[in-house]
């Protein structure tokens, strides 16, 4: 198994109700690929519950089969598109870990 873990920063320059939009839409985008994209055993996207010791607003904790099946995900049209859409134009840091588990 493999885990792929990103963190983001939202755009500072959103309000407080866009942040909530986004973050709920990153959270759906992204929980509602199980199922779609092959090798994706897992994912869970947390939005809520940031402390202020935090230095970013949204995680993606995700599990897939193997670094293949990583490899695969990252470019499946489905993930691609909810990357697109949702998070990229509303982040602006991105912070990744990728390990075998």
């Amino acid at each position: 198994m493999v885990k792929h873990i990103i963190l983001w920063t939202l755009n500072p320059e959103l309000s407080a109700e866009e942040k909530a939009v986004v973050k709920k839409g990153i959270k759906e985008g992204l929980e509602g690929l199980l199922g779609k994209v092959p090798g994706l055993v897992d994912v869970k996207v947390n939005v809520d519950g940031r402390l202020d010791s935090s230095n970013c607003d949204v995680m993606l904790d995700s599990t897939l089969e193997s670094a293949e099946a990583l490899k695969a995900y990252a470019v499946h049209p489905a993930h691609v598109a909810v990357a697109d859409s949702k998070v990229r134009p509303y982040t602006v840091q991105r912070t990744c870990l990728d390990f075998e588990a």
